[in-house]
């Protein structure tokens, strides 16, 4: 059973897209998942980007792809009132959840469709008092311990190379080599090709990222 590490934030819809669908995309595969909250805030500064959000027309975008890939894959979809939103509480409860950094599935599952199918706001007091009540962690949500896991997460995150979410972390036959990434909903289905054991991920994921860096643009 290959072990597959989920890092996400809910922050993102294309997490929450790509948390639907996994099951159905990895069906006859042999895994298991653990479900990892990072700040996806933290990844965007330490690479120096931009979130989709902060960009107007890839805003404007973002929100219509979104939309479109819940319709065609029937995955149920209401924005929230405004968007982006503060997720820290969010992310310490899923945090709080378990002792290593981790949530399972069922608490990821009640955190992501308060988001993105509530239709209210996603750092909501009372819908998070709701689900702290209902997901009842094991730790405190605001605990030192706990903030200090969420970094630890995102640091971890990006010490792997991990610039967005969602990200599927895939280990590799030589560990030596770093884990296989792969990044955003729509990488599912290269994922399972991975873990079905298609040859090309041995013969030409490095080849394929071996290319010379051209023209650097001044900052």
């Amino acid at each position: 059973m290959t072990p597959i590490t989920f890092w996400f934030d809910p922050i993102s819809p294309y997490a929450y897209l790509a948390f639907e669908r996994l099951p159905q995309a990895l069906e006859g595969c042999s895994y298991a998942v653990t479900y990892r909250p990072l700040l996806f805030a933290g990844l965007l500064a330490h690479w120096g980007q931009l979130g989709p959000a902060e960009i107007a027309p890839k805003r404007d975008w973002t929100y219509r792809q979104v939309a479109w890939l819940a319709h065609r894959d029937g995955v149920a979809l209401a924005m929230p009132v405004a968007h982006p939103f503060n997720p820290l509480p969010l992310l310490r409860l899923l945090v709080a959840c378990g002792e290593d950094g981790a949530a399972n599935r069922y608490q990821c599952e009640t955190v992501l469709h308060q988001v993105w199918r509530s239709g209210g706001a996603g750092d909501d007091a009372q819908a998070l008092a709701r689900l702290t009540v209902q997901l009842a962690p094991a730790r405190d949500p605001q605990s030192v311990a706990v903030k200090q896991a969420l970094r630890a997460n995102t640091d971890v995150a990006i010490a792997r190379g991990i610039f967005g979410v969602p990200t599927l972390e895939l280990p590799r036959r030589d560990p030596a080599l770093g884990p296989l990434l792969f990044w955003g909903a729509d990488a599912l289905d290269m994922a399972a090709a991975c873990l079905r054991g298609e040859p090309w991920f041995d013969a030409e994921w490095d080849r394929a990222a071996a290319v010379a860096a051209g023209v650097q643009r001044s900052r």
